[in-house]
Formats: C-alpha cells, sequence, structure tokens
C-alpha cells in the first residue's frame, strides 16, 4: 500500500475516480481542495458495480479508461476560511470493494501528519455517523464537543485522547432524537458503550517520488519548520461548516426535512462531558 500527497489546495490538484466506485468522486475532479490518495497497485479489485443509467464504458485499466485504478482511498482537503492555522478534511473515500479495511483511516493519519508537518496547527473533520466518528478516533482525531450546522459531530488532532470524551460523542449520536439510526449503527453504539478510545493505527509514510538517473527527486510538501506563505498567527474564532466525510463508512439516513431543521436552527451546548443539541 502507497500513501502519497498530490498537492495542497494552492496547486489545484484534481483526480477522477469511477463514480460507480467511489462516493462523492465528483468532488476530487474540482481544484479548490488538496488530494491525498493510498494507492494498491497489485492489490485485489472487484469488478465495478453496474448503476441504473449504466453504459458501456471502456474496461479499466483499459488505453481509454479515464479513471485512476490503482487509487484505493482519496482524501480531498482545504484550509480553515477564517484560521489559516487550521486544516480541514472535507472528504474520505474508500472504493467500494475495500471498505472495512481500515484504509480511511489511515489516510486520515497521514493528511494530518502531512498537515503537521506544513505547519498547520490541527486538523479537522466533520463526521455524521458512529462508524466513521470511531475510525476518526483510530487515527488519532478526538470529538471537540461541537456539531456544525447540519449536526455532524466536530473531531480534531491533536487532542486530548480518554475514555469519557470518546463516550460524549457516541452519546451524541446515542441521545438525539432526531438522527435516524440503522439497526446496525444501534447495535455499534451498544457494543461500545463504556469502552475507552480506541487503539491508534500507524501513520503510514509517504512513497518518494519515482526519479530518474541524474536527477533528484523534489519534495512534495516544505521541510517541518516551513509554514504556509499564508499562515496567520491563530485566533479564536467560530468554526465554518464542514462539510460532511463521504461514504467510507456509512452515512445516516436522515430524511431531507430533518437536515432542514438541523440546518435552519442548530442551537449547541456543551457541558462538562457530554454535548446536547437543542433545536427550536
Amino acid at each position: 500500500m502507497e500513501f502519497a500527497l498530490l498537492g495542497w489546495p494552492d496547486a489545484g490538484p484534481t483526480l477522477r475516480l469511477d463514480f460507480r466506485e467511489f462516493s462523492y468522486a465528483g468532488k476530487f475532479v474540482m481544484s479548490n481542495t488538496g488530494k491525498a490518495v493510498a494507492r494498491d497497485p497489485g492489490g485485489p479489485r472487484a469488478a465495478p458495480p453496474r448503476v441504473d443509467a449504466d453504459i458501456d464504458r471502456p474496461d479499466p485499466g483499459s488505453e481509454g479508461d479515464p479513471f485512476e485504478r490503482d487509487v484505493v482511498a482519496a482524501a480531498a482537503f482545504n484550509e480553515d476560511r477564517t484560521d489559516p492555522g487550521v486544516l480541514w478534511i472535507r472528504y474520505i473515500t474508500t472504493r467500494h470493494d475495500r471498505r472495512g479495511e481500515g484504509i480511511g483511516a489511515r489516510l486520515a493519519a497521514f493528511v494530518a501528519e502531512r498537515a503537521a508537518e506544513r505547519g498547520y496547527r490541527r486538523c479537522r473533520i466533520a463526521v455524521n455517523n458512529p462508524f466513521a466518528y470511531h475510525a476518526l478516533y483510530k487515527a488519532g482525531f478526538v470529538f471537540t464537543g461541537r456539531e456544525t450546522g447540519l449536526a455532524e459531530l466536530v473531531l480534531e488532532r491533536p487532542g486530548q485522547r480518554d475514555a469519557a470524551t470518546y463516550q460524549c460523542g457516541l452519546d451524541t449520536f446515542r441521545t438525539d432524537e432526531d438522527r435516524d439510526l440503522s439497526d446496525d449503527e444501534r447495535a455499534f453504539l451498544d457494543r461500545h458503550e463504556g469502552d475507552a478510545a480506541p487503539d491508534l493505527v500507524g501513520v503510514p509514510n509517504e512513497e518518494a517520488p519515482a526519479t530518474t538517473p541524474g536527477t533528484t527527486a523534489r519534495p512534495t510538501s516544505p521541510s517541518p519548520d516551513r509554514r504556509p506563505s499564508t499562515f496567520k498567527p491563530a485566533r479564536r474564532l467560530r468554526d465554518p461548516w464542514a462539510t460532511r466525510i463521504s461514504a467510507t463508512w456509512p452515512r445516516s439516513r436522515r430524511s431531507p426535512s430533518t437536515r432542514s431543521r438541523a440546518a435552519s436552527s442548530p442551537s449547541t451546548r456543551t457541558t462538562g462531558s457530554t454535548a446536547t443539541s437543542r433545536r427550536r
């Protein structure tokens, strides 16, 4: 498995993923976010699933195939709109036949580590289901006690990892009556009631760029003591609405009307080790 940072947001990297294999594939064609990927060129792969509107397409890996076929997971990220010391991971997606292997958690840890080396003070992500929450804890993210306007839980790295904080986020899923949790999600919450924070996954190393004889590879990111040219001293500002993490893990099945209510009138209160949402 190879992990690579394709570029930071200012470089405008793009990535073409097959929408039949990856959730939110269209978001990775956009050039306003940085991109990182996990590749497994020699790994197993299943045929892309058929969709209702499917048409004849080039065979995967053929000369006419427009998609990146060695990618098994991808992440998109950009800088906080008001605090340039914070990087948000906007989307993480894993290929349909490689989900459940922990690749998404390792890729999130990889991005957070590269962000720290570049000089970002914090890396944040917002999730809307307990599976994603648990996986991000494995990547070193912790619950901040805050939610976005879409009722997504905000996690960040670095942070204090303890059982109370971990359970605080799970309790938010358990007690929020507006969340239409699936049976699998409820069973997951029951199994992990009272548990400590899960063990951390290892942070992957970035593969060195290929070089030709007589040339020297250029690093894909600056040395750890260099910060982005736009870096400013951190200030305490409100968090922007984070974009939903992709269906690397199952999405919460919330009705459009419920999401609309959550987006129109959020009010979050944090008390001690519990966080509850009150809506008008």
